[in-house]
This record gives structure tokens, C-alpha cells and sequence, in this order.
């Protein structure tokens, strides 16, 4: 949930800005899926990890967690202020990490009936197809829709991550959310993602000039992961019921 920085960052440079970085878009877009590859291999380290050495993972994913979240701030300063070359091997190293902290979330689905490989490629399908549909929605939207879109999304975002932080205070002391909410949560999560999906085609032409192209790839990344994960628990929810 990183990405909630991001939009509110994003909204307040953006405010009726015309283009500033109208190729930034397709330059940022090889840097995505780079990303996305590192963080497929840092999934795959993981698994390896939990089926080789079950007693060090919890350990090692706390480490790799603490580091992602200091390498987001970092890399995101530095790739922001154009130093490019610095910020790319950070900004890979994070998305390892990512991967490697998305590992107990594929786990659970590669064990949950009716989801397994099929159900993960399905997420990974459904956020390229989101981000086909998105382009053409966020690239044509007014300067009152696109603001009016991106204020609605930020706010279920930040709304969608109290939720969350509350479902985590509630575990720890052994409650768990009930199948229909976490259902309810999922949707919602899948629903506001989609929408990020949309304004980020339509802020970060808007915010970020062509040669910035790391903060706009991560800020598309962290839509697509996030978009991935609520998916995923979706299709978990739906089919973990007993």
C-alpha cells in the first residue's frame, strides 16, 4: 500500500496541469515489466525458501519487509530528483524484495483448491488486461473527471488501508475476518485498483517530464502489485469457503 504516498503526492502537483511528460508513459512501460519479472524470481526465491528452510522464513521476511519499505522511500527520492542511474539498481532491489514478501500470499494460493498456478495467472492476466482497458480511459479523461477520479480513488485507498490495518490488529490477537467480509474487502480492493489503474494514465503524463521515467514506473508497478494482490485474495475467499 505504498502507493497511497504516491496519489497523494500526485494530486497535489498534478491540479489542472496540461502535459509535461507526454512520452514518459511508454518509456516508464519496459521498466514495469522488468520489475515485474525480478519480482516473479524473487516470489520463486521465497517458495524455495519456505519449502527448504520453513524455520528461517518469517525471520528473513520481516528483514526483506523493513528493507522494501526504506527502499520505496529512498529509491523513489533519488529517481524522482533524475538520478537514474543510482536509483535503477535500488528500485530492482526492491522489487525482489517484493516478490520475496509476496511469497506466504502465493503459498496459500498455490494451496488453496479451485486456485493454485491457474488461479495466480489469472490475477496476473485480469492486471494486463485492466492496464490495456485503463490506457485508452485514463489518456482520454477531461481535467474535471480525471481530478474528480483520482480525489474518489485516493480516499478509498487511504479508507481500504485503515481497513487493512485493522484486519491485521485483529489477527494478532487471534480474530480473523469472516470469509463474506474479507470477500467484501477484496472486491473493494480490486474495484479502487482498477481505478488507479485509470488515473494513472491520466496523472502521470501530467506530473513527470519524459526522462522520469523510474518514478512513473514505479508508481505504475506498485498499481499493478497491489491490483495483483487483491485479485489473488479474491479468488481465495471465493473458493477457501467451506
Amino acid at each position: 500500500m505504498a502507493n497511497t504516498s504516491n496519489f497523494r503526492q500526485a494530486f497535489n502537483q498534478v491540479n489542472n496541469k496540461s502535459l509535461v511528460g507526454p512520452n514518459v508513459i511508454a518509456n516508464a512501460l519496459p521498466f514495469v515489466g522488468g520489475g515485474l519479472v525480478l519480482t516473479a524470481l524473487g516470489t520463486y526465491g521465497g517458495l524455495n525458501v519456505l519449502s527448504a528452510n520453513p524455520g528461517i522464513f518469517m525471520p528473513t521476511f520481516w528483514v526483506a519487509l523493513v528493507a522494501e519499505l526504506v527502499l520505496f522511500f529512498v529509491a523513489r527520492g533519488i529517481a524522482e530528483r533524475g538520478n537514474n542511474s543510482v536509483a535503477l539498481p535500488l528500485l530492482a532491489t526492491y522489487s525482489l524484495l517484493s516478490g520475496y514478501t509476496l511469497t506466504g500470499l502465493i503459498a496459500l494460493a498455490l494451496s488453496t483448491p479451485g486456485v493454485g498456478i491457474t488461479g495466480i495467472g489469472i490475477a496476473a492476466l485480469g492486471c494486463g488486461v485492466t492496464f490495456m482497458v485503463a490506457r485508452p480511459l485514463g489518456s482520454n479523461l477531461s481535467d474535471e473527471d480525471g481530478m474528480a477520479l483520482t480525489k474518489t480513488v485516493q480516499l478509498g485507498i487511504i479508507a481500504l488501508l485503515v481497513v487493512l490495518v485493522g484486519q491485521l490488529v485483529f489477527s494478532l490477537f487471534g480474530v480473523f475476518t469472516p470469509t463474506w467480509l474479507e470477500v467484501g474487502i477484496s472486491g473493494i480492493g480490486v474495484c479502487l485498483f482498477a481505478g488507479a489503474a485509470v488515473v494513472d494514465f491520466y496523472i502521470l503524463p501530467r506530473v513527470y517530464r519524459d526522462e522520469q521515467y523510474l518514478p512513473a514506473a514505479l508508481s505504475m508497478y506498485l498499481t499493478y502489485i497491489n491490483l495483483f494482490i487483491f485479485i489473488l485474495r479474491l479468488l481465495i475467499a471465493i473458493n477457501g469457503r467451506d
